[in-house]
């Protein structure tokens, strides 16, 4: 099953989860540095103040995870080396798990991600409006996103206007000549997509829904005040730093930049003549963002490239391997700074921002962030699951489990089958589309 067949508005919609059961879901995180698959049981339960959206609590109950190959900067580069490596990561997390999957959810940091606002009307005459009315005025924003060459990523109604009145949540049954809608598209580049899609396949599994890095990352990295009352979510990856700016509980903007942690890798290795592994080891154990009194007299051994063991390390003071590290995180943050400014939502995001992903846990970089970015900085970790191993509690398995709590939230769409959104707009065949069609039935 191809998800690019399914329909002609992009690609196929994860079904909302019955509330009142239990659901096994596999996530797949494709990232430049590591590719992690978890699976999880998801179990019906209370309502609760600190999470609200979350029908569900989620226990992993699997998880693999490899050194990223043949991915550069979010993008399959090397279809064979990315298919093997998803293979080990999956084989891994099932034999954990006791189970086999045959579909996953898969983020996407790829295909150049681009967020745009459509506004859409319909004419009410003076009625009442109905679930019907919803759906029209969804299908008319939406039919002004399509486009040939990019796919809908996810699409979420922003706000409604009734009569020019704007901001209303949820205008069902409320009367009005013109009912209006503002949606979030988050579109992607068809070809990253079917690539992506493409090295799922070929290690014999399907895409159950695809969800951009920046989604996932701010839902499991965010606490519910900062939803609500905006916060930008920053997720800095081996390859990619991606953006996601949330408020009024919904994601409201998305960017991503082709830097992260590996490019800080890279310079140091020429800078300082190195291989790659022990470049990175150099920035994990004494690289930092912040210029510190002691760098000038610390000394730093750094081995040789070459494989000769009679090869001497060289020694350099720990000034020269910061400035190396400064120079290219001050470069990301700052262009970070510039997209947020110029995205329009800087005020929305006020003075909140969390950091979350693997190249976040450099040290000083929270505080480089704070300078550079002139916000309140923290950083993130994925919140309420259970069942993680301690390695993969901290900041770089964000994604991953922003994946996993993805499901539950997939209502918040336009297509989906919830409250007379457009469920139309999911058409698909395939597994997903005839569970969607068994939820439906047991609600």
């Amino acid at each position: 099953m191809s998800i690019f067949g399914s329909s002609h508005f992009g690609l196929p919609r994860l079904k909302p989860l019955n509330s009142k059961r239990s659901h096994i879901v596999s996530v797949l995180d494709i990232g430049s540095t590591k590719v992690v698959c978890m699976i999880g049981r998801l179990t019906p339960r209370p309502e609760s103040e600190i999470l609200p959206g979350r029908t569900h609590s989620i226990e992993v109950i699997g998880i693999g995870h490899q050194r990223s190959r043949g991915v550069k900067n979010g993008v399959i580069a090397d279809l064979d080396a990315a298919e093997s490596v998803v293979r080990l990561a999956v084989d891994a997390a099932e034999r954990m798990a006791g189970l086999t999957i045959d579909s996953l959810i898969v983020n996407v940091s790829a295909g150049r991600l681009q967020s745009d606002i459509y506004t859409g009307t319909i004419d009410l005459g003076g009625q009442e409006v109905e679930a019907a009315d919803l759906r029209k005025v969804l299908t008319a924003a939406g039919q002004r996103s399509l486009r040939q060459d990019r796919a809908i990523l996810h699409s979420l109604p922003t706000g409604y206007s009734l009569d020019g009145e704007r901001g209303i949540r949820d205008p069902l049954s409320m009367y009005g000549d013109v009912l209006g809608v503002d949606m979030h598209v988050l579109t992607a580049e068809r070809t990253a997509l079917k690539n992506l899609e493409l090295c799922v396949n070929r290690a014999h599994l399907s895409v159950e829904g695809m969800v951009a890095t920046p989604y996932a990352s701010g839902l499991s990295a965010l606490v519910d005040d900062e939803v609500e009352l905006g916060c930008a979510c920053i997720d800095m990856g081996g390859g990619t730093t991606a953006i996601s700016v949330f408020a009024e509980g919904k994601l409201v903007h998305a960017d991503a930049v082709a830097l992260g942690g590996h490019h800080v890798t890279t310079d140091i290795a020429r800078g300082l003549s190195t291989r790659i592994e022990d470049a990175e080891r150099l920035k994990v154990v004494h690289g930092s963002a912040l210029p510190n009194a002691s760098d000038e007299s610390d000394i730093v051994a750094v081995p040789p490239i070459g494989e000769d063991d009679r090869d001497q390390p060289t020694h350099v003071p720990r000034a020269l391997l910061s400035r190396i590290v400064r120079a290219r995180i001050e470069e990301t943050l700052e262009l970070i700074r510039d997209r947020i400014q110029r995205s329009g939502f800087s005020p929305i995001v006020g003075k909140r921002i969390v950091l979350t992903g693997g190249a976040s846990q450099l040290t000083g970089l929270p505080e480089a962030a704070r300078r550079i970015l002139a916000r309140n900085v923290r950083v993130g970790r994925p919140l309420g699951v259970s069942g993680l191993p301690a390695a993969a509690k901290g900041a770089a398995f964000s994604t991953a489990v922003g994946l996993m709590i993805y499901p539950q939230v997939a209502e918040l769409e336009a297509h989906s089958t919830q409250g007379g959104m457009l469920a139309s707009l999911a058409g698909g065949n395939g597994r997903i589309a005839r569970m969607g069609q068994w939820l439906k039935e047991s609600f």
